[in-house]
C-alpha cells in the first residue's frame, strides 16, 4: 500500500492510497480515492490539487497516468482544470455533501428531501398492535435464525397483495426478503457475478455506487420524457461487447417522475424476451398516483425474464428496512445463497409484524389516506411554485413524492446548495442524479411527502430569495440546459 505523504513545494499535501497487490489498475484506484475524496468532503469545493508531476512522483506512478485520471475526472465534472492555474474539485462534486450534513445535525427547518414518506404519519398504533399479536402467537420455532428466503408468512402475504396490487406473478418460492432496496441491489450484484448493467440516467446515485462497490459495470441509458430510450440497448451492449440487464423504474422514473410509454415497455419486454439479459423492475414509488390510471408491473407480462424489486421504504418508513425481490425460476438459489453468506435473513419478528398490519387491511388503508395527503402537498407545492417563482414548470407530478422544478434559468448547483442551507431549506438539484454531474443545472427535485403544506411554502418562498441573492451576485447562469425533459 502506497500514500501521498510528502508535501511538495507549491502543492497541497493529499493522501491516496494505492494497493500494489489488488487486481484493480493503479489508475482506477487513483481516480476512485479522488472521486471518494469529494464525494465524502475530505477534498472540499474549489480545493487545488498537487500538480501532476508532484503526485506522480509521491505515488511512485507515471505522470502519465496522474494526467490521464485527472482528465477522466475533469470529464465526469468531479475536477475543473483551469490553464494555468492547476486542477481543483468541483463545487458540484462536493454539494451533496452539505446538506447531507445539515440534516443529519437537525439544522433544516424545511428539507426538500425527496426520499421520505410522511414520516410523522407511521400507523403507529396499528403496528404496535401487529407487533403484540406477533409476540403473543410466534411460535418459539419462529424466534429462531431466519429463513433466508423470508418468513414464508410474509412472503404469502405478499405473494396476494403483489398479485391483487401490481399484478406480478408472485410465488412465495420465489420471494427473497431484503432489507430494503439497498441490499437487493447488493444480492443482484453479487449472484449475477459482476454484471455489466445498463442504468437509467437520471438515477438514484447511491444505487450506482451500490452496484459498483460490488462489481457491477455501469453504463448510461438516457432518459428523456417517454422514460429511458430503450432503443439504444443495443448500442450500450455493443460497446461493452455485452450486457447482463438494464435497471429501470418504469412506473415512476426516478427522478424525472414519466412513465415508460407503452411502445418502450413493450420494446423492453421484447429485448428480455429475446436477449440474455434480465431486466430489474424497481417499482419506485408505484404506490402514489394522483392524475393518472395505475400501471401495472411490467413482470407480470415476462416473469421469468424480469427480476421485481419492492420496499417498505415509501409506503411506510426507511427505518423498517424490509424490501422484496421477485425472482425468474434461474435466480432464486443464487440469491438465497448470497442472502446466506450475508446476513442469514431478516429479523423474523418485524417480517410477521408486516404480513400481520397487510393482512389486516390496515396496510391498505393507510395507503388510501396517505395518496389524498400526498396530493394536497403536491398541490401546495405547484402553487407555491406558481407563486413565488413565475416562468418555473412543475413537472413529474402525476404520481410519487417528488416534483421536478424546471427554472426559468440555470443556476450553480453548489451554490444554491449553500444559499438555501443558510435559509435552513434543503433543496437537491436534478444535475447531482445524472452520471456524469455538471456545476450548472435548471432543474431542482423537491420532495413534498414529509412537509406540510405550510412548510412547503415557505421552503419555496425561501428558495426564491436564495435565487435572488445568486442573481445579485456571480452564482447564476444565463443559460439553459434539460437533459432529461418531462412533461408538464
Amino acid at each position: 500500500m502506497q500514500h501521498t505523504g510528502t508535501t511538495f513545494a507549491g502543492n497541497p499535501e493529499l493522501l491516496v492510497e494505492l494497493r500494489r497487490q489488488h487486481k484493480l489498475p493503479l489508475r482506477a484506484q487513483l481516480e476512485d480515492g479522488l472521486r471518494e475524496a469529494a464525494r465524502s468532503g475530505r477534498l472540499s469545493g474549489g480545493a487545488r490539487l498537487p500538480a501532476t508531476r508532484a503526485l506522480a512522483a509521491d505515488l511512485g506512478v507515471s505522470r502519465r497516468l496522474v494526467v490521464d485520471a485527472y482528465a477522466q475526472l475533469v470529464a465526469e465534472g468531479y475536477l475543473t482544470a483551469r490553464r494555468g492555474a492547476g486542477t481543483y474539485v468541483s463545487d458540484a462534486a462536493t454539494a451533496a455533501s452539505a446538506p447531507a450534513a445539515a440534516v443529519e445535525s437537525g439544522a433544516l427547518g424545511v428539507d426538500f428531501f425527496p426520499g421520505f414518506p410522511d414520516l410523522a404519519s407511521f400507523p403507529r398504533r396499528e403496528w404496535l398492535r401487529a407487533v403484540r399479536d406477533t409476540l403473543a402467537t410466534a411460535s418459539a420455532a419462529s424466534l429462531g435464525y431466519p429463513d433466508a428466503r423470508g418468513a414464508l408468512e410474509l412472503r404469502c402475504v405478499l405473494a396476494e397483495h403483489l398479485r391483487r396490487v401490481r399484478g406480478v406473478v408472485a410465488d412465495p418460492q420465489r420471494i427473497v426478503v431484503c432489507s430494503g432496496t439497498a441490499q437487493a441491489l447488493v444480492l443482484l450484484a453479487r449472484a449475477l457475478g459482476q454484471p455489466h448493467l445498463a442504468v437509467e440516467d437520471p438515477g438514484l446515485p447511491p444505487h450506482r455506487a451500490i452496484l459498483a462497490a460490488h462489481g457491477a459495470r455501469l453504463s448510461a441509458l438516457p432518459v428523456d420524457a417517454e422514460g429511458a430510450r430503450v432503443a439504444e440497448l443495443p448500442r450500450v451492449a455493443a460497446q461493452a461487447g455485452s450486457l447482463d440487464g438494464v435497471l429501470v423504474t418504469p412506473a415512476h422514473q426516478c427522478p424525472t417522475g414519466v412513465a415508460l410509454a407503452p411502445a418502450r415497455r413493450a420494446a423492453l419486454l421484447e429485448w428480455a424476451a429475446t436477449g440474455s439479459g434480465f431486466v430489474i423492475e424497481d417499482d419506485y414509488d408505484a404506490e402514489y398516483r394522483y392524475d393518472r390510471a395505475p400501471l401495472g408491473a411490467l413482470q407480470g407480462l415476462a416473469p421469468d425474464r424480469i427480476i421485481y424489486l419492492g420496499t417498505v421504504s415509501k409506503t411506510l418508513a426507511p427505518a423498517l428496512r424490509l424490501g422484496w425481490l421477485v425472482l425468474p425460476p434461474a435466480l432464486v438459489e443464487l440469491v438465497v445463497e448470497q442472502r446466506n453468506l450475508a446476513d442469514h435473513g431478516a429479523p423474523t419478528l418485524e417480517q410477521l409484524a408486516l404480513a400481520r398490519l397487510m393482512q389486516s387491511g390496515a396496510y391498505d388503508r393507510h395507503l388510501r389516506q396517505a395518496r389524498r395527503r400526498y396530493r394536497a402537498r403536491r398541490d401546495a407545492l405547484i402553487d407555491a411554485v406558481a407563486r413565488y417563482h413565475p416562468g418555473a414548470r412543475v413537472t413529474g407530478i402525476a404520481a410519487g413524492l417528488h416534483a421536478i422544478v424546471r427554472l426559468p434559468h440555470s443556476f450553480e448547483v453548489a451554490a444554491l446548495m449553500r444559499a438555501a442551507a443558510a435559509r435552513s431549506v434543503g433543496v437537491y438539484p436534478l444535475a447531482l442524479a445524472y452520471m456524469r454531474p455538471e456545476a450548472h443545472d435548471d432543474g431542482l427535485v423537491l420532495g413534498y411527502a414529509n412537509l406540510s403544506e405550510s412548510r412547503i411554502e415557505l421552503g419555496v418562498r425561501a428558495l426564491a430569495e436564495a435565487l435572488a441573492e445568486l442573481s445579485d451576485g456571480v452564482g447564476a447562469n444565463g443559460g439553459r440546459r434539460r437533459r432529461a425533459p418531462a412533461p408538464a
